[in-house]
């Protein structure tokens, strides 16, 4: 792999703005058809939120997303990913503990395994759980196929949009009354739909939990059940898109920096990008803080649609409709991560009777946990950011890759990584320069509420909270999916109106990033369509 540090301006056929995972498959399908492509990245090092540094002497962490679960079987079979140094660690059933003993649920795969585990909390949860998960896996099915439509615009009455909107509604014809379905999960909480099937907010928090994962809402919040379908979306194939990665999540994205230079791509690092220029409406070059310029037929962003157009783009040269839109593009962070280099993973209460029940199977520790006991936990956590502060009690999902994965730390010693939430990139009356280390004990604490004394075993604790998450890797407030995954902001509305199609209102620019449908997530769908709409403008199609 040749990336780059410092390039000379030169001419392009396509210039894609940011090496994160989508910009990189966009970049690698489009040299796949040909394209002489560059990736202009800001940092110097490629991978955007997939990456894996040190954070401590001999440990190394995938510092912002830390499990593979989107990221989809064709992307890694167009790129070989494979064969460019991709390996697929499993990963234990999650574990949930519910209260200050030993209890605790399991989800897994496994149906009969998850049956038995809500049963001990209600028979009823357990028998309809199978009805339950058809419902949801049927529904899933149909959205699935969606996640690779470029959205029409409705509003508009060529025939060009008639015909593809014709397509769109005949391809689906099927669907029926299942559509009902999705329209539910958009509309509803994740509490309402929820409580239509179970009985026991203790397991309704272990499906719930998936709704308060990097969005700003709680499960009450009218519209959070959809992100609960949008977390179980991932399509596997045997090891394909599910685990822990050997080397952290860095791996993933060096592997197709590794394939996508192998197809002639070339990657430049330390290119912050910071205008892009316009001729007569179109994009024509762009250029880096340090004053190099980049030229070429074809721009695409994978930075943030607000970055995108507010900052490098200007409002200036944009459409008041788009501008006015685009300020309204929600985007408030409250998504934590800290990233641990310690002794020991935590010593959970529950450890000796998982292991002693078999509920994590031939592994030793519960490598993927969540702790958030019931629904009224979550919601709490919600209430305090929806005030303007962090919440005391916030819920968290560790995992210990290093369970399985002898790469991240010295031996007999561990990484621990945690996501959880919530934490405004705002806080109402007062400030994170003076928090975090209130923050960071806040944390602590509701880790040893239920594994008493895990600080003793720390040696290294990195705690990033959304203004941090929104320095390092530029997404605005720092929102880990470029904005909220609401109605209003998803397929023929994200990020705007009328722009929803990987198009902008300038001429040969394009977004391929997670701004655009179906969203957030390593999943490389955005840049897959971003680059199928750009062949085809070009006449061309993706290989």
């Amino acid at each position: 792999m040749s990336v780059v540090p410092n390039a000379l301006a030169r001419d392009f056929d396509a210039v894609i703005i940011g090496g994160g995972h989508n910009g990189l498959v966009c970049a690698g399908y489009l040299a796949r058809a040909g394209l002489k492509v560059a990736v202009l990245e800001r940092r110097g090092v490629v991978g955007g939120a997939a990456v894996t540094e040190e954070i401590a002497p001999g440990f190394r962490a995938s510092i912002f997303s830390y499990l593979m679960s989107l990221l989809h079987p064709r992307v890694i079979r167009d790129f070989e990913l494979k064969k460019h140094g991709l390996v697929v660690l499993p990963c234990s059933d999650m574990v949930s503990p519910v209260d200050d003993s030993d209890n605790y649920i399991t989800f897994s795969d496994n149906m009969a395994k998850t049956q038995a585990s809500f049963a001990r909390f209600s028979k009823h949860d357990a028998e309809i759980y199978p009805a339950f998960d058809a419902y949801l896996q049927e529904a899933t099915r149909i959205v699935r196929q969606v996640l690779w439509e470029t959205p029409i615009d409705p509003a508009r009455r060529d025939w060009k949009t008639f015909r593809d909107a014709s397509k769109l509604l005949w391809k689906y014809r099927k669907v029926g009354r299942k559509m009902y379905r999705i329209v539910d999960m958009l509309s509803m909480s994740a509490y309402d739909f929820l409580r239509e099937w179970f009985e026991d907010e203790r397991v309704m928090a272990v499906l719930a939990y998936y709704a308060s994962i990097g969005t700003f809402a709680g499960p009450k919040s009218p519209g959070s059940a959809y992100v609960i379908m949008h977390h179980v979306m991932g399509e596997h194939e045997g090891a394909g898109g599910w685990g822990f990665i050997k080397g952290g999540m860095g791996s993933i994205t060096q592997a197709l920096a590794s394939s996508v230079t192998s197809l002639g791509v070339e990657i430049i690092t330390g290119a912050e990008v910071k205008e892009i220029r316009t001729r007569n409406g179109r994009a024509t070059e762009v250029a880096t803080a340090d004053g190099r310029t980049y030229r070429a037929k074809i721009f695409a962003s994978n930075a943030s649609a607000p970055h995108l157009y507010l900052d490098l783009v200007g409002a200036e040269n944009l459409p008041d409709e788009v501008v006015r839109e685009i300020k309204g593009y929600r985007t408030m962070g409250t998504a934590f991560k800290m990233n641990i280099a310690c002794e020991r993973p935590p010593q959970y209460k529950i450890l000796e009777r998982v292991k002693r029940e078999g509920a994590i199977g031939s592994f030793s520790y519960p490598t993927y946990m969540h702790i958030a006991p019931d629904i009224d936990y979550l919601e709490r956590a919600y209430d305090a950011a929806k005030y303007g502060w962090y919440s005391s009690e916030p819920f968290i999902t560790p995992v210990v890759p290093t369970i399985v994965d002898d790469t991240l730390a010295p031996p007999g010693k561990h990484v621990v990584n945690l996501f959880g939430g919530h934490a405004p990139y705002t806080l109402k009356g007062g400030d994170w320069a003076t928090e975090k280390d209130n923050f960071k004990d806040t944390v602590f604490k509701a880790i040893e509420r239920f594994a008493p004394g895990f600080r003793n075993d720390v040696i290294e604790a990195q705690l990033l909270v959304a203004p941090d998450i929104e320095r390092v890797v530029n997404l605005p407030q720092g929102h880990i999916f470029h904005g909220e995954l609401s109605p209003d902001q998803l397929f023929f509305q994200r990020p705007i109106s009328g722009y929803a199609d990987y198009r902008t209102p300038i001429a040969s620019l394009y977004i391929c990033g997670s701004s655009m449908h179906p969203g957030g997530g390593v999943s490389g769908i955005p840049g897959h369509n971003a680059a199928r709409e750009i062949l085809k403008d070009l006449g061309k199609k993706i290989a």
